[in-house]
């Protein structure tokens, strides 16, 4: 039995791509096909362009309380389909049905955010700026956006942006990652019944060719973009030449600074959640851990202790503790940066390439990894190797760690653990990441807070969620009146 052929939803309806060029949607923890997915033409991206250019006029005069409705019934189906959602996450993804379930979570918290629209987008005036000349400014959407998506978070990723985006008045088009297509699809037949008008909402899948397309086109006023810092910086330097809005939330590499009066079993709790969750494919993942002084023994036995207990298999056993990487390709990179740690010289504690689950053979698994007596400049602590890999420096004094964390070329995320509050507010104060955490391993703001991003994580001047979404899909406009 052939697999489905993922379609595109353009003006309303779903539609067959006429790509010859086609690829397979695996279970990266059975192996087993899911789907095959088009990787549509740039003629096809035009299609869904052209079908948001026309709906954005009548869309735009919209009542936000009739946008904002749209959203209040989008926030509904997403509640009632939440399980299904979730299990479909885990399945094109990998991560575990806990790990799906709050990211679905988090997706609907974005949309909850886009429901109070009409508040968000109020603007402000003065009366008598001048005698007799008062002055407003105005928020007013601008038109088609496109968002080109990443593998790791393919239900809540889109989401930070369609919902802000569509209820601020723009048109929209998402283009899910050619990995984990299925989410998008999921969400968009939940979208077909939130009485937008057709081609408000547009998805096309493909590859390079849609997204250069989608950079190129005329007629899109701007750009979300998530993914690594490569991309990410081309992306935004192709868009900006056009002259269009950008977006970019490039890669990581977040330190984890441990003092020696961080309280240790919880500390342990934070960074085993931050280092393997979701098999430490996403950009809020601690992948290097920073100990000072005499912090060092006694939280690396405790790291190894815990680490080598977890229980890796398919995410949809309830018993699993982390899941597998996203491709072959991804699994057979992960083994490449160990092999590269040993010859470094940094000690490999634990080695994930052991791993192995009996029941699934043909999945993508790799255990949690630990390198020790790691060194800046070694290739396991300067690249972003997204798996499950930690490695471990060893740092005489906080000063040292501020050092080392500053660093990194990235600014994505850094956390630090600690009792002392005057570390942690120095930290805060001095560390360039645009997610600080203080005894939290996983820096992540909810909906209401920008997704920050410093360096080479993040290029662009207004970030995804919070103030700054409703900042980058509207423009103000300013009137000076005078009346005789």
């Amino acid at each position: 039995m052939s697999a489905k052929i993922v379609k595109n939803y353009i003006n309303g309806s779903w539609v067959a791509s006429k790509s010859s060029r086609k690829q397979p949607v695996l279970n990266p923890a059975t192996g087993e096909t899911l789907a095959e997915v088009p990787l549509s033409t740039a003629a096809e991206v035009d299609r869904a362009v052209q079908a948001a250019h026309e709906a954005f006029q009548e869309w735009r005069t919209t009542p936000p309380y009739t946008r904002a409705r749209s959203m209040f019934k989008f926030k509904n189906l997403m509640e009632e389909h939440f399980e299904e959602l979730s299990r479909l996450v885990v399945q094109e993804n990998g991560k575990t049905i806990d790990e799906a379930r709050g990211e679905v979570r988090r997706s609907i918290e974005n949309i909850e955010l886009a429901a109070g629209i009409p508040q968000q987008m109020m603007g402000y005036n003065l009366e008598d700026v001048a005698q007799g000349i008062d002055e407003t400014a105005l928020r007013q959407p601008i038109g088609v956006f496109a968002a080109i998506n990443p593998f790791n978070f393919p239900a809540m990723v889109p989401l930070w942006f369609l919902p802000v985006g569509v209820a601020c008045g723009n048109t929209f088009i998402v283009k899910p990652s050619p990995l984990t297509p299925l989410s998008q699809e999921f969400v968009f037949r939940l979208l077909e019944d939130c009485d937008l008008p057709d081609g408000v909402v547009n998805m096309i899948n493909g590859d390079e060719e849609a997204v250069n397309a989608l950079i190129d086109h005329p007629d899109v006023r701007g750009i979300s973009f998530v993914g690594s810092t490569k991309v990410a910086k081309l992306v935004y330097e192709r868009a900006t030449r056009n002259g269009k809005r950008v977006q970019a939330q490039g890669g990581a590499k977040n330190h984890m600074v441990v003092m020696p009066d961080a309280d240790l079993p919880k500390t342990i709790g934070a960074i085993i959640g931050s280092a393997y969750g979701c098999a430490g494919q996403r950009c809020l993942a601690g992948s290097v851990m920073v100990t000072v002084g005499d912090a060092h023994k006694p939280f690396m036995e405790a790291l190894a202790d815990a680490a080598s207990k977890l229980r890796v298999g398919y995410g949809l056993e309830e018993t699993t503790q982390m899941g597998p990487v996203v491709t072959q390709q991804a699994l057979n990179r992960v083994c490449t940066y160990i092999e590269r740690g040993q010859t470094e010289g940094a000690k490999l504690v634990l080695d994930g390439r052991k791993t192995q689950v009996k029941e699934h053979p043909n999945g993508n698994f790799v255990g949690p990894t630990i390198f020790d007596n790691a060194k800046p400049g070694m290739s396991i602590v300067t690249d972003e190797i997204f798996g499950p890999v930690l490695s471990v420096i060893n740092v005489p004094d906080f000063e040292s760690a501020i050092d080392t964390v500053e660093l990194s070329r990235y600014g994505n995320a850094a956390s630090i653990f600690t009792s002392n509050g005057r570390y942690a507010r120095d930290f805060k104060y001095r560390v360039r990441a645009g997610n600080i955490g203080v005894n939290i391993g996983v820096a992540a703001p909810i909906a209401t807070f920008p997704f920050g991003g410093m360096k080479d994580s993040f290029f662009g001047d207004l970030h995804g969620q919070g103030p700054d979404a409703i900042n980058f899909f509207t423009d103000r406009k300013v009137v000076i009146e005078r009346w005789f």
